[in-house]
């Protein structure tokens, strides 16, 4: 069959494409199998919740975008700057590996260069040039889910840094160079 045989085509064409470009080709194979991709947040800092559908029949939602965006502002300054779309999709990947929707617990989610300052004068652990303040990096937890747990998932997924903070019972996931810590 004709359809058959193109759709065999473009799987394989996927298929090379992931094997050179991990989170790109992650996100075209989503959007090809996954009709509806849904977050769940709980931002620990503010208290506010947010449960929202942000893609579906083949594209993203500007309204559930910004929603996303305000849950993971800057919750010093209260500034705002757009998540990147690769983040969430790392995201709902975590979540679908960990099954029955979990809510992520936001630590940290976009920082201004004031506040990554801030708190790099509090602690070595925060880089200087941190994809926080790209919009690329989130530091969660997931209740009744082990953060050990959570970090090996998503040092699986071979998608970005991810950092295990025990002590502090978080991690940090970003779409940055793939590196563990």
């Amino acid at each position: 069959m004709y359809c058959d045989r193109r759709y065999f085509l473009k799987m394989g064409a996927q298929a090379v494409v992931s094997a050179l470009f991990p989170l790109s080709a992650m996100a075209s194979i989503n959007r090809m199998f996954i009709p509806e991709r849904r977050l769940s947040f709980y931002n620990t800092h503010t208290d506010e919740r947010l449960d929202v559908c942000y893609y579906s029949q083949g594209r993203y939602h500007p309204k559930a975008l910004k929603k996303i965006d305000y849950i993971l502002r800057d919750h010093y300054s209260n500034k705002i700057k757009p998540i990147h779309k690769e983040l969430l999709d790392l995201l709902y990947a975590v979540s679908i590996t960990i099954g029955e929707g979990p809510r992520f617990h936001i630590i940290s989610g976009y920082r201004t260069s004031e506040t990554n300052g801030m708190l790099r004068r509090k602690s070595k652990a925060v880089a200087k040039n941190s994809l926080h303040m790209q919009g690329k990096a989130v530091d969660i937890r997931i209740p009744d889910c082990d953060t050990k747990r959570l970090n090996n998932i998503c040092k699986r997924m071979h998608v970005g840094g991810v950092g295990y903070y025990p002590r502090s019972d978080f991690v940090h996931v970003d779409t940055g160079d793939v590196r563990f810590w």
